[in-house]
């Protein structure tokens, strides 16, 4: 149940960062990435065990599993970065706090 709830939770955060990129018309292919990668992170944030603060687990498990994209997203355009470390910052601090606040 802890991992269904978990993965629930990551799909609902994927949802928020999906809306701005509907808003800027970004192509089907960009949104299907940012949803799966929420609802993965959603999932592997109620099944590991890292002893830190919540917050900080969020974040963290994010920009990780962020990483390969970042490096070809930079790679071609490198200023697209900065609202993606933005969202991925916030909306992987809200994961920890949702996580925190609805998986014991």
């Amino acid at each position: 149940m802890k991992y269904l709830l978990g993965t629930i939770i990551g799909l609902f955060i994927g949802i928020l960062d999906v809306i701005p990129m509907l808003i800027q018309k970004l192509t089907w292919d960009a949104n299907l990435s940012a949803l799966s990668m929420w609802t993965v992170i959603g999932f592997l944030y109620s099944a590991l065990h890292l002893k830190t603060h919540f917050l900080l687990k969020g974040i963290l498990i994010a920009f990780l599993v962020l990483l390969p994209s970042a490096i070809l997203i930079g790679a071609k355009e490198p200023l697209s970065l900065i609202p993606i470390i933005i969202m991925t910052t916030v909306l992987g601090g809200l994961m920890g706090l949702l996580q925190n606040k609805f998986i014991k």
